[in-house]
């Protein structure tokens, strides 16, 4: 691969990107604060791959330190886990011990913001079940994953968890 000076700037502190299964998107989490919440919205940014060069067409805001981040192998949505401010002071004025999901609904070239659902404490790593029909999210601070139901662009919490013996930091997947 050869670098051709092309740099597309996609926010503030991007922290992890995925691609839509049909290629035609790519999305990056911006952190905003280099891996930690600090009170302030951040975005992802929606870049259309198809174009030439491809370059950003969206911003959307998602809120407060999107850590993790991954597309459904359904390309119909994709969530971005917000750390919450668990990993920070306890005495900051944004601290919250609970991370959440956003949900995020991708309809071709648009992607909106449809949902948030509370987690446990400092949501990092995220994976789909390969038909996409339920999300695990790493929860670091609980030491355990959370199971979450996928129903289209609806992200329920089934209220189950699975215990680890250890802190899930990240997690990965693979599509069908």
């Amino acid at each position: 691969m050869t670098y051709k000076k092309y740099d597309m700037n996609v926010g503030l502190w991007p922290y992890n990107i995925g691609v839509t299964p049909n290629g035609k998107l790519a999305i990056s989490a911006n952190n905003g604060n280099s891996g930690a919440a600090d009170g302030q919205v951040d975005t992802v940014s929606v870049i259309d791959l198809e174009a030439t060069p491809p370059r950003v067409i969206d911003h959307v805001v998602v809120g407060d330190g999107p850590e993790g981040f991954v597309i459904s192998p359904t390309g119909k949505i994709a969530v971005a886990l917000l750390v919450g401010g668990g990993n920070s002071a306890k005495t900051a004025w944004f601290y919250k011990r609970n991370g959440s999901v956003v949900v995020l609904k991708i309809d071709g070239k648009k992607v909106t913001k449809v949902g948030e659902v509370v987690l446990g404490g400092l949501p990092e790593g995220a994976v789909f079940s390969p038909d996409g029909k339920y999300l695990y999210v790493g929860n670091f601070l609980d030491g355990d994953v959370s199971i979450l139901k996928v129903d289209g662009t609806k992200v329920t919490d089934t209220g189950k968890r699975l215990q680890l013996p250890g802190h899930p930091a990240s997690m990965r997947g693979r599509g069908r």
